[in-house]
């Protein structure tokens, strides 16, 4: 029988932190629903979720690496199920800004009839605001906002069958990226995607350099060129919305 001694983060290859790591954005997902508890993730027999709210991840809240470090840096022990679930009237999308760490990271979209496979986390009031905080939401010009996805808009299905009345997830409000045809962009791999977007803007290249390596260092280490990279998706109409604004309690 597998021990708890064995689901260490490590031992699963679920350990890196993007935050820490920008090209394995948006880092390792696990496989299964899961109970993500300090360094642990341990199988999950039994949902309580009393006194926590679903919250959809589309990048990186869905690495256990990455949820671990942001409530260790806040001093937060106390565990988070992890639930996969079947995601109808959602896809993932490309944000329109370039983060403060390094990367540009997954924003959710509108799409109707679209099935996705993707994790609810169910956190309580400490954990909520410690991912708040992560996604710029208190800021008065944060690049996302928490919305509530209802039902039967978006269909939010658990393994067991179970339909939730709805899940929170964070609407970027500097909206989503198109891709030289003007449809939307998809995400790949961070290196990939860092690559495609120098190899297109001139203007990127001269921000942050030719590779994805420099992008990374130079966003990392300059929060004013990260703002000023945004910009340059937006003026070289790059940029459209993601159809979830409406959602946006204070849009």
């Amino acid at each position: 029988m597998e021990s708890n001694a064995d689901r260490t983060l490590e031992s699963l290859g679920l350990a890196e932190a993007p935050r820490n790591h920008p090209l394995l954005y948006p880092g390792a997902w696990p496989s299964a629903s899961g109970l993500l508890d300090g360094d642990r993730l341990l199988p999950l027999d039994r949902l309580v979720h009393e006194d926590r709210v679903p919250v959809l991840a589309v990048g990186s809240n869905a690495c256990p690496g990455q949820l671990h470090d942001k409530m260790a840096e806040s001093g937060i022990t106390s565990p988070i199920p992890m639930v996969r679930t079947r995601v109808t009237g959602i896809d993932v999308g490309v944000s329109a800004h370039v983060s403060r760490l390094g990367y540009v990271s997954a924003s959710p979209v509108e799409a109707p009839g679209t099935v996705r496979e993707l994790f609810v986390t169910w956190l309580d009031a400490e954990q909520l605001a410690v991912i708040d905080a992560s996604e710029g939401v208190p800021l008065p010009y944060g690049n996302f906002r928490r919305a509530w996805l209802p039902a039967p808009e978006v269909t939010v299905e658990l393994e067991d069958g179970t339909r939730l009345p709805g899940a929170y997830i964070y609407v970027n409000r500097r909206g989503i990226l198109r891709n030289g045809t003007g449809s939307l962009r998809k995400p790949v791999g961070q290196r990939a995607l860092l690559t495609e977007l120098l190899v297109g803007s001139a203007r990127l290249r001269e921000l942050f350099g030719a590779t994805p390596e420099e992008f990374c260092a130079r966003a990392r280490a300059d929060a004013g060129l990260c703002e000023r990279g945004t910009r340059v998706f937006a003026e070289e109409k790059r940029v459209t919305v993601s159809g979830l604004e409406r959602y946006v309690a204070d849009a």
